[in-house]
């Protein structure tokens, strides 16, 4: 597995907004929809394309456009979601599919309660939105979905990773014969002992949306 820290002075300046306390959910959002247009830049370095002629209003002139099947963007439910617009602005011919997967808070494992996914992915390169990689069994197991169902080619996007986080996917992913890639803005210390990433950034769904009673 390949993984790529970000570095770039716009990313630190988002990111650190993004890890202040003060920052309120609006401006959350925002920042995050930023950031994650600059990680798309990176992690769509080597998204396939063809080679086109087009016409310019001068001469003929050699292109690319995207190869198709064009590629799939799969926003990992719920805070997954804060991050498609942001990757939709660089890519807004990739269709969308979702995938629900929540973490049990006393196991720390992966479980999927929905999905909305073509049956076939074979041929396609799928880019993976889940803000935190903390213990990586979600990121695991999302990636792992995709991959039974043919996707050949994974990046995942994240705007923080923890080093257990990296580790348990390199681990998991071991047997995976698909090139996997992970693209994060930033890889903090550690885990505390509830699973959230120190320093981190708190719960990004809560700040995004607010906490749910």
């Amino acid at each position: 597995m390949h993984v790529h820290v970000a570095d770039h002075p716009l990313v630190s300046h988002k990111l650190t907004l993004l890890r202040d306390e003060r920052t309120d959910s609006p401006t959350f959002r925002r920042l995050a929809d930023e950031l994650v247009t600059l990680l798309a830049y990176e992690a769509t370095r080597d998204v396939r394309v063809d080679p086109v002629e087009v016409q310019t209003p001068v001469a003929p002139a050699s292109g690319v456009h995207l190869s198709n099947p064009h590629p799939l963007v799969v926003p990992i439910l719920r805070a997954g979601l804060g991050m498609l617009e942001g990757m939709q602005r660089l890519l807004p011919t990739a269709e969308v599919g979702f995938l629900g997967m929540v973490r049990n808070e006393e196991t720390l494992e992966a479980a999927t309660y929905a999905e909305r996914l073509p049956d076939d992915l074979a041929g396609r390169q799928c880019y993976v939105l889940d803000p935190m990689l903390a213990t990586g069994g979600t990121l695991a197991a999302a990636i792992e979905f995709l991959v039974r169902r043919g996707a050949d080619d994974i990046t995942a996007i994240c705007l923080l990773a923890a080093p257990e986080g990296v580790a348990r996917l390199e681990n998991e992913l071991n047997d995976v014969d698909v090139p996997v890639s992970l693209v994060t803005a930033g890889l903090d210390e550690k885990l505390n002992e509830k699973g959230y990433i120190v320093p981190g950034l708190g719960d990004a769904g809560d700040r995004l949306y607010g906490v749910v009673g």
